[in-house]
């Protein structure tokens, strides 16, 4: 449903689409039944001439349903996306084989390493480039965040990936890219007056492509 989330461009996000979903329909009925409640409560019990206010208890076996109900509901939602952020944050259940990054955040721009023609970060082929994050589609990337000031946010909404970068950490994310595009990293964390501009160009290759161009840009550094 392009008009309620952005397109979905990785693998992983269709699972979180049908949890974000899950979740928005259960909240919506009890967000119905609540409202509709209240305005039952409102007209029945409304101030009248002739009608007498009059205490009462209320219902225990009431209670302990919309007391119980929710609980299951949150215990429910919690093990059916338990998987899925293990799959997705645990540093144990990272792909192998991925390309790997390091995305430098401070206010207000991203500053992306690349590993190089050799694809291995760390050595001296390396080269940073700010602002223009390029990977190829088709294969798992792993990103090392870190922070130089404040908490940052990193996000890709059409590849579902959002991870804090926090300062003193580097915290690793993956995510992968079914299709070739044009995104945008946007900082989802208010960091500070220029919050607003700090993002960054993302551009998902072919591989043969991707290749090409960070041989090249290699070359210059």
């Amino acid at each position: 449903m392009d008009w309620a989330l952005p397109p979905n461009y990785s693998t992983f996000g269709v699972q979180i689409d049908q949890l974000f979903w899950i979740i928005f329909v259960i909240t919506g009925i009890a967000f119905v039944l609540v409202e509709a409640g209240l305005i039952l409560f409102i007209v029945k019990y409304r101030s009248r001439t002739g009608h007498k206010a009059y205490y009462t208890h209320g219902s225990n076996k009431l209670e302990i349903i919309w007391t119980v109900v929710p609980a299951l509901v949150f215990v429910v939602l919690g093990v059916y996306s338990a998987g899925l952020w293990a799959d997705i944050k645990n540093p144990s259940n990272m792909p192998e084989g991925a390309i790997e990054f390091e995305v430098r955040a401070k206010q207000f721009e991203w500053n992306i390493v690349y590993p190089g023609p050799d694809e291995i970060l760390g050595t001296g082929d390396d080269f940073e480039v700010l602002n223009q994050f390029h990977f190829p589609a088709g294969e798992p990337v792993i990103v090392y965040l870190e922070a130089e000031d404040v908490i940052h946010s990193f996000f890709i909404p059409e590849l579902r990936v959002k991870q804090d970068a926090v300062p003193g950490m580097r915290i690793p994310v993956w995510f992968d890219a079914t299709q070739t595009g044009e995104f945008e990293i946007a900082c989802a964390e208010l960091c500070g007056l220029g919050h607003y501009r700090m993002e960054a160009a993302v551009t998902v290759h072919e591989r043969a492509d991707f290749d090409a161009w960070q041989a090249s840009r290699a070359l210059a550094q």
